[in-house]
């Protein structure tokens, strides 16, 4: 009898719970992102430590500065994605990138008047940059699984992958930087 009167309730639970928007990011284009960002490096990451900010754990991460393309001369930047682990807890985020220790990056960043340095975009915002067999670099960024809303339109569009050679993601950086000012 108990079960039967919860049935109903459960059921409402769940079509609730289906009627919950997703998570949906704001499709940046490059222009946009340079023009955005408070400071775009080339880096490394060096290390990470999660922290609690309120009931919200970010993984901070410290990033060895190899090239700056805009922003203040800095040695390292320390970035903060939403999620990680901490204290055995563990969150995770739509849209949020996992930096890899060790690995270089391209990072279109943004400091807020808190002092915390985010990712434009999430992972729109990261570039990961490998070798591409010739003595060059290729920035990569891959296409994210989330909805993502194009202002333009107002419509929800798919995000497609990038994979350009690092020098031109800098010369195209520099272009859209030069037409923002």
């Amino acid at each position: 009898m108990v079960m039967r009167k919860r049935l109903p309730l459960f059921a409402g639970l769940i079509a609730a719970a289906a009627m919950l928007p997703a998570t949906t990011l704001e499709r940046l284009s490059l222009d946009e992102m340079a023009a955005k960002s408070t400071a775009i490096v080339r880096g490394r990451v060096v290390s990470s430590r999660p922290e609690f900010r309120g009931p919200v754990i970010y993984t901070h991460f410290t990033v060895q500065v190899l090239e700056r393309w805009k922003g203040p001369e800095a040695a390292r930047v320390e970035v903060a994605v939403p999620g990680g682990a901490a204290l055995g807890q563990q969150q995770t985020f739509a849209g949020a990138p996992e930096l890899a220790p060790g690995g270089e990056y391209v990072l279109f960043l943004w400091t807020g008047k808190s002092g915390m340095t985010h990712l434009i975009g999430l992972s729109q915002g990261v570039f990961s940059l490998k070798s591409d067999g010739k003595g060059g670099m290729v920035a990569a960024r891959s296409a994210s699984s989330e909805a993502m809303l194009d202002t333009r339109t107002g419509r929800i569009v798919n995000d497609v992958s990038v994979r350009v050679g690092l020098g031109e993601l800098r010369s195209r950086v520099a272009a859209a930087l030069s037409r923002g000012e």
